[in-house]
């Protein structure tokens, strides 16, 4: 059977995407060229949204036990989350190795294979597909598929091969991480600044084990990672703290640099980028992974979509126009923050300024919206709802009529729309839910009564003033309609974002049957 989409790449990101397809029914496969997880963790963690991402698909809990940070920073500058309605903290001190174990297991139990040892040479597209060219344990071959996703990297070889320019952002500075044992050291969780613009990070990750890294403006920008020896980490460590760690053991090391780089395009015909293959940018609270779980999302249902045949035509273009200008302001957010982070007493001021500003609610709330990413939000039509085009809060409830409660993140656990309806006093509820029902193939329409506010970040139970009698949520978890609050027609937004509606009722249609169109193309 022909392949519908070859992921290039078996880190988080490539992991939750072929998750997302086989969720739409698509037929995929991953390759990476390692033989096995690295076990590195170059991110501790992610951000809310990120968080939000993996619990509308249930995945949050697969992580076990794990922390959320009651403290917000931007470029090293603290501000107070608890001073914001909103829950804003995201998870900390958690391994992206138990990130990629937690979503390959996951892969293993719905049966998409992830191929191992497996490197990608070259991507060729021709009129009705693509072929992957490959090596690995069999030898040089050929693999055919409908699509090609990169998710390889900041070097990647889908992207170089499918003639994708990216703006690079030369590297100025660099740094090395390294993961210890057999130490203890005193915690850094989010850098001490030394003099002379030097830098150096300490989070500890259990009894005598750390993660340390290493801001020496010393350090060349360009060392390749393959000769970075334990002796050299030691040795600056040293020299910025005047502590050894020469006795520690290192369970990995790796050094890189304050480059960046964005994708001039997010996709070209058959292939489409994802993760750092299509934003790279410096290791920096975990931001790059955050955003790339939120690429996996946004894609995935799109895609699925497509190779399904129930999408309009620009349904699969509207991953480039959400997604890159999201890349665009992780590049800024980035820089500013590094900026910040390391820079020497020159930045003082600066830093003073800040730290007054987000003393304020709403400047701690700007802030906090780019760190957590739930600032993120598309333009999805006209309309004033607070909500529209903005992430539907995953935490609250609805009560369904028999007297159950209901989390949002519960309803898009398989990654369809959801339409919510609740009963006003002009009927707006179950007129939607009439009208939808020419999309039950690709929606669920679901009916209850607000437990909580959704428009309400505080979350008063009995504030029902700006809830929605009706809201339609994408896969992703993005609301595309309100009612009231939206201007466009229910009927156009539902063929904007999940293509012409189905004839229920008729024999051996979706609507009939009563569930998704799977596919295999």
């Amino acid at each position: 059977m022909e392949t519908g989409v070859i992921i290039v790449g078996a880190g988080p990101v490539g992991l939750m995407l072929a998750g997302e397809l086989h969720l739409g029914g698509v037929n995929v496969t991953v390759f990476d060229k390692l033989p096995a997880p690295s076990g590195e963790s170059r991110a501790l963690g992610f951000n809310r949204r990120a968080a939000e991402t993996l619990d509308q698909r249930g995945l949050l809990a697969g992580l076990g036990a794990f922390r959320w940070g009651p403290m917000g920073h931007f470029g090293g500058v603290r501000f107070d989350l608890g001073m914001l309605e909103e829950d804003h903290s995201g998870v900390l001190g958690l391994s992206q190795a138990r990130t990629e174990e937690m979503l390959a297991a996951r892969l293993a139990e719905l049966g998409v294979p992830v191929r191992r040892g497996v490197e990608v040479t070259a991507v060729r597209e021709e009129s009705d597909g693509v072929v992957v060219t490959c090596r690995g344990p069999e030898g040089p071959g050929e693999h055919r598929a409908r699509y090609v996703v990169g998710c390889d990297g900041p070097h990647s070889t889908v992207r170089e091969a499918a003639g994708i320019t990216a703006r690079q952002w030369e590297a100025t500075r660099g740094m090395y991480t390294a993961e210890l044992t057999g130490i203890t050291l005193r915690p850094r969780p989010i850098g001490e600044r030394l003099p002379g613009g030097h830098m150096v990070v300490c989070t500890p990750l259990g009894e005598g084990r750390c993660r340390i890294v290493v801001h020496d403006k010393g350090l060349s920008p360009h060392q390749d990672p393959a000769t970075l020896t334990f002796p050299q980490i030691a040795d600056a460590w040293q020299r910025l703290t005047g502590e050894s760690i020469h006795h520690a053991t290192a369970q990995w090391m790796w050094s890189c640099n304050n480059a960046a780089a964005l994708a001039t395009e997010y996709r070209r015909g058959r292939v489409l980028l994802a993760g750092d293959a299509a934003h790279a940018m410096p290791p920096l609270a975990a931001w790059s992974l955050s955003a790339g779980l939120q690429d996996a999302a946004n894609l995935g249902w799109k895609l699925a979509a497509h190779l399904a045949g129930r999408a309009p035509a620009h349904l699969l273009d509207t991953y480039h126009g959400e997604r890159h200008p999201v890349g665009e302001q992780l590049i800024r957010n980035a820089q500013a923050a590094s900026m910040l982070y390391l820079g020497d007493a020159d930045m003082d001021p600066l830093r003073g300024v800040l730290g007054e500003l987000v003393a304020h609610k709403e400047a701690a709330g700007q802030l906090a919206g780019i760190v957590s990413g739930l600032g993120i939000g598309y333009d999805l039509g006209p309309g004033e709802h607070p909500l529209l085009g903005r992430r539907m809060p995953p935490q609250h409830e609805l009560t369904r009529p028999d007297g159950t409660r209901t989390r949002i993140a519960q309803l898009l656990h398989a990654a369809r729309g959801v339409l919510v309806t609740t009963e006003g006093a002009d009927g707006t509820g179950g007129k939607a839910a009439q009208l939808a029902q020419d999309w039950s193939d690709r929606i669920d329409i679901v009916t209850g009564t607000w437990t909580t506010d959704p428009a309400d970040p505080a979350d008063p139970a009995d504030t029902a003033g700006a809830a929605p009698q009706a809201v339609l949520i994408r896969p992703d978890g993005y609301v595309a309609w309100t009612a009231p609050g939206t201007d466009s027609d229910l009927t156009d937004v539902l063929t904007r974002w999940f293509g012409a509606p189905s004839t229920p009722g008729t024999p051996g249609t979706p609507a009939a049957s009563g569930a998704p169109q799977r596919t295999g193309a």
